[in-house]
């Protein structure tokens, strides 16, 4: 399994770590299902798959939603299906319209076929674009959902550009 970005917690351990194991009750049905592993040959975000920001985003998604009491399992499931689609969003070829109004319903239409969606799911994967899209979502593990993904992707751009960035000591006298 892959890592987050950024967190400290070995996946490769899940039974050690008693937050890795929730986590993975939430989504290991999902998670090595045939087309979820296939985001991993898709670039999102500079070096960063596909799958490895859906990872990013379900498990942030997870942990602000587990600390605060809110519906965790919906957030882990909608964060981890949200992108699930397969064009490469670089290159415009008739869309009827943006990616960013467009690939929410492709991915849930995916996500649809391998899992049952809750209303929450459903509307975390559909509104997860927001405020790029008019409709705000409804639930408040959609608007974590929406903002992890923002805050994943900023992050994942920022590792590419500054990897190797060091910061010069200069002598005050």
């Amino acid at each position: 399994m892959h890592k987050a970005i950024g967190s400290k917690k070995d996946f490769g351990n899940l039974n050690e770590d008693e937050l890795l194991a929730e986590y993975n009750s939430c989504v290991g049905d999902i998670i090595n299902h045939e087309m979820v592993k296939k985001m991993d040959s898709c670039v999102q975000h500079c070096n960063t798959s596909r799958l490895q920001h859906s990872i990013n985003v379900s498990y942030y998604s997870f942990w602000v939603c587990y600390r605060m009491g809110w519906d965790y399992r919906s957030a882990a499931r909608a964060g981890l299906l949200h992108d699930l689609f397969f064009y490469d969003w670089r290159i415009k070829k008739g869309l009827r319209t943006n990616h960013a109004s467009w690939h929410p319903r492709v991915a849930l239409d995916n996500a649809s076929k391998i899992t049952e969606l809750n209303k929450v799911e459903r509307d975390a994967i559909r509104r997860h674009m927001w405020p790029c899209t008019l409709i705000p979502p409804r639930y408040i593990e959609s608007y974590v959902v929406t903002l992890v993904d923002k805050v994943c992707a900023v992050c994942e751009v920022a590792e590419r550009k500054y990897k190797g960035f060091r910061v010069r000591k200069v002598a005050v006298s």
